[in-house]
């Protein structure tokens, strides 16, 4: 076997390990299947998650350290050209394939997502109007969280799930994986777009822009682990910018606003598809390099007011990297990034080790973030710096 086949074998056998790892985070109250073989698998990896806490901690870093320097692998075979189109399609789909189908380890909001459909499909409410607490008999109650909070999401989100809320007939590991299903394709979908928009724009970097986004461990827990609706949010804004390399420009429009109607993040995008239209209508040359450094820093400002408005969630940072892909050759947007990466998903540390409702947690997790945000800053300039004193000698 080669090197590069012994490589690619051992990322999905770390894929797998960490789909089965999810499942030592099904709520205590939910069983997925009545299959009794299932069920005695399930409660040994739900001990685990539950009652053996400093041991899943220790499985869940030794995980992420591992996707880490996969990651950072994939990076280097992509930087060196060692990484070819056929590789980059079959590891992609193969973590679709292998992530899609785990639990939403290290979130709730799936079941929220679920039942906000739910609310119109099966009870024939205004999930506006109503919250999932509403109808405190309905038995999935048992398993979520935020049950008080009525709809936050635009209107969107609900055309996508409203049909696949439908489609599960009430019953809910159906309904479940159609909705892990749409997170995985739109994961997929994003994947194909940055290297397509990539091969356009910047065609020498349209493997290494990929791997940047499709590899990254925050990416693939966030968008096929925990399943968050940022992801289709992201497929339809660089559907957008997509359908604009293709002088679509309505068509164009109707997936910018799509995507605003899913969680709004992405309208802060809107002046500059605006100085696009602008530019493209008077055929003016545009710096597209320009445009998506702008594009990286706006959507931080989504992260920051977000956190401001709440608190940080690593999720918020997909979006920033999916604009980051197409500038990922920059040093100062690769090690930002990376490091940004880093410190978002091990966020995920102490709330396997506490869990989010522990009494000193929120304390545990404000100095965990402030530490993470101060080195995610302070160590690419140190790296920087150094690599600038390297050169000059």
């Amino acid at each position: 076997m080669s090197k590069l086949k012994l490589l690619f074998s051992s990322y999905v056998l770390l894929l797998i390990t960490f789909f089965v790892y999810s499942f030592t985070q099904v709520d205590l109250n939910l069983t997925l299947s009545k299959i009794s073989v299932y069920q005695t698998a399930e409660k040994a990896l739900q001990y685990i998650g539950f009652f053996q806490r400093p041991l899943s901690t220790l499985i869940l870093l030794v995980l992420l350290t591992f996707l880490f320097i996969f990651y950072f692998v994939f990076l280097n075979l992509a930087k060196n050209g060692k990484l070819s189109l056929r590789n980059l399609k079959i590891l992609t789909v193969l973590s679709f394939v292998t992530l899609v189908f785990s639990y939403n380890a290290f979130s709730y909001d799936l079941f929220n997502y679920i039942f906000d459909a739910r609310i119109i499909t099966h009870y024939q409410q205004n999930p506006y109007l109503h919250s999932a607490g509403n109808f405190f008999n309905d038995p999935m109650l048992n398993f979520m969280r935020w049950t008080h909070r009525t709809y936050p999401y635009g209107p969107s989100w609900l055309i996508l799930t409203v049909p696949l809320s439908f489609l599960g007939l009430g019953i809910f590991l159906p309904t479940f994986f159609l909705f892990k299903l749409l997170m995985g394709l739109s994961f997929l979908g994003s994947c194909y777009l940055i290297y397509k928009i990539s091969e356009m724009i910047f065609p020498e970097h349209k493997i290494f822009n990929t791997v940047f986004f499709a590899f990254n461990p925050l990416v693939l827990i966030e968008s096929l682990i925990s399943a968050h609706n940022d992801i289709p949010m992201i497929f339809f804004i660089l559907l957008s910018i997509y359908l604009i390399l293709q002088k679509k420009t309505a068509l164009s429009w109707i997936s910018n606003i799509f995507s605003i109607g899913i969680k709004f993040s992405t309208g802060i995008l809107l002046p500059l598809f605006f100085i696009l239209e602008f530019f493209l209508r008077r055929g003016g040359k545009i710096s597209w390099e320009k445009f998506f450094t702008a594009a990286v820093c706006l959507s931080l400002l989504t992260v920051l007011i977000a956190t401001l408005r709440t608190t940080f969630q690593p999720w918020y940072l997909i979006f920033p990297l999916s604009m980051a892909a197409f500038t990922s050759k920059k040093s100062y947007i690769f090690v930002t990034s990376f490091f940004a990466s880093i410190f978002a998903a091990a966020v995920y540390i102490p709330y396997v080790y506490m869990t989010d409702y522990a009494k000193g947690y929120p304390g545990v997790l404000f100095r965990f973030e402030s530490i993470g945000l101060a080195a995610t800053f302070v160590l690419p300039l140190i790296i920087l710096y150094s690599k600038r004193l390297l050169q000059k000698r």
